[in-house]
């Protein structure tokens, strides 16, 4: 079964798998949190004037289904986060509405941003799966679990330096702007396992995804940022 499940992900996703996708399977079993930047992550990185960047219904099924499939297979919710250098509204209103845990926003150094979310939920940054694509990500990513680095065609020095570095797991094929959190998330649960089982149960919105629905649904995302050198939390208006 194992042996399927390599050949069907290596044969599935035109991605670049960085380490090995045994190895990658393994390391998801000890996840407990995916924590996503957002500009280039859920979108191309353009902005309005206002500092927004927009997400994908797309990308956020994804999301939804691998928060599902790990309530499958753990028995609990995983943590859900959002580390960004600005201030987005629509990253904001994102994060209310599919509940995640926290966001931090204006945070120039987002390791500090990973060790405060890390302290408040009482795991370790190697319990972390972080979705992300750009130099002040780099980090971070070297302290997690499991990382997914978003490809794109323009920056091909910085994704070799991230492979020869280690710094990642897998790299997509899909740019930002094209969906790669779906293939990301994709990817992930084919990997984990039960699959098909959570397709087919969301499908058919089933007794158990209701259930999961409901306690999915259960936190109030928090909000930090920095106020005189120390996170804080602090609702944006």
């Amino acid at each position: 079964m194992n042996k399927n499940v390599t050949e069907q992900a290596q044969n599935t996703f035109r991605g670049t798998f960085v380490s090995d996708i045994d190895a990658l399977k393994d390391k998801l079993k000890g996840i407990d949190a995916y924590i996503f930047d957002w500009d280039g992550v859920f979108n191309n990185g353009s902005k309005g004037a206002d500092g927004s960047s927009p997400f994908n219904e797309v990308d956020s099924m994804g999301i939804n289904m691998l928060r599902y499939n790990h309530y499958i297979r753990r028995g609990a919710n995983p943590v859900t986060g959002i580390i960004t250098g600005e201030k987005n509204p629509v990253a904001i209103s994102f994060s209310k509405r599919e509940h995640f845990h926290s966001v931090y926003y204006g945070i120039k150094n987002k390791k500090d941003a990973l060790l405060h979310l890390c302290a408040a939920h009482e795991i370790q940054p190697t319990s972390v799966a972080y979705f992300f694509d750009d130099i002040t990500d780099l980090e971070v990513a070297s302290m997690c679990g499991v990382r997914i680095m978003v490809g794109r065609s323009c920056n091909p020095v910085l994704i070799k330096l991230a492979k020869n570095r280690g710094l990642a797991d897998y790299i997509t094929a899909n740019d930002g702007g094209n969906n790669a959190l779906r293939e990301a998330t994709e990817l992930l649960k084919t990997l984990a396992g039960k699959y098909e089982e959570t397709i087919l149960s969301r499908a058919n919105y089933s007794e158990d995804y209701r259930d999961y629905l409901n306690s999915r649904n259960i936190p109030v995302t928090a909000f930090y940022t920095v106020t005189d050198s120390k996170i804080t939390e602090q609702t944006p208006i």
